[in-house]
Parts: structure tokens; sequence; C-alpha cells
């Protein structure tokens, strides 16, 4: 009886330790995605902008999202990026690329400009390009946040 036990707790124990890393390797398969989006803000010191965009991955998922980017350093400008398109890596689910990624930048354009900037969030990164109109100087950190069209900013 005793054997008749340590085998069965055996095959179980066998069963789950090829069950669960299966599992795990599924959950991590990510998928691509892809965003449109419009930005405009200013720095003096402080630097703020405020846009929106549509999130597409390449499963038929999408999503209308609100941007914000904060920061500070040495930085004087003001931009308006309107054809600003970014590329996600490490998504799993579309909800993936909800959150604060981390950047630090420099820049120096006039005018009609373009700009991209490589910003990370855990596992996700985010590679972004974009033009528009404005100028700007200087070096600064912050990060960029995204989060669902209309959802309310938690106090």
């Amino acid at each position: 009886m005793k054997n008749l036990l340590t085998i069965a707790v055996a095959a179980i124990v066998v069963a789950c330790s090829t069950v669960v890393p299966a599992i795990r390797a599924e959950e991590k398969k990510t998928v691509e995605c892809s965003m449109k989006f419009s930005l405009k803000g200013w720095s003096a010191i402080y630097k703020t902008s405020k846009g929106e965009g549509t999130v597409t991955c390449a499963n038929g998922q999408t999503l209308a999202v609100e941007i914000k980017s904060e920061g500070g350093g040495i930085t004087f400008g003001k931009s308006d990026v309107k054809n600003g398109t970014g590329n996600f890596s490490g998504v799993v689910t579309i909800n993936d690329v909800l959150g604060s990624y981390g950047y630090a930048a420099a820049g120096a354009g006039a005018v009609k400009s373009s700009a991209a900037r490589a910003m990370t969030k855990g596992e996700i990164s985010l590679a972004l390009a974009g033009t528009g109109d404005g100028w700007d100087l200087g070096v600064d950190v912050g990060k960029f946040t995204i989060s669902k069209a209309g959802a309310k900013e938690k106090k």
C-alpha cells in the first residue's frame, strides 16, 4: 500500500512538473502591438505633455488611450506631435501597454522637427517616433504614462 501511494504521489509530481512549465510558456507568448498618437506640451525646467492615441495589436485587439508625459531637468520649449507612432515589445495582452514608462532624453529642435525615444516598463519596451511643430532644447528625465481613454486618474 505504501509503495502504491509513493508511486501515485510521484506520478502527480511528474505530471505537474511538465504541465506547469507548459502553461507558463504559453502565458509568455507575445503579440506585436503599435500605437498612433498625438501629443502636445511645453517645458520650462518642468516638462509636461498630454495627448491621445490608439493601440492596435496583431491579434485584432484595439484600445483608445490617453497619454501624459511628465519630467524635469534643464529643458525649455513647446511641442505639438501630430503623427506619432510607437512600437511595443514584450506584450502578452493589450492591457500590458498601460502604465508608466521611464525615460531619459536630450534634444534640440526648431520649427518642424522629428524625434525618437525608447523607454521601458518592466518587461515591456516602447519605441516612439514622431514629427511635429515646436522647439525644444535640453536634457530631461521623466515618465510617459498610457491609460485607457476616459479612465479617471486615481489620487
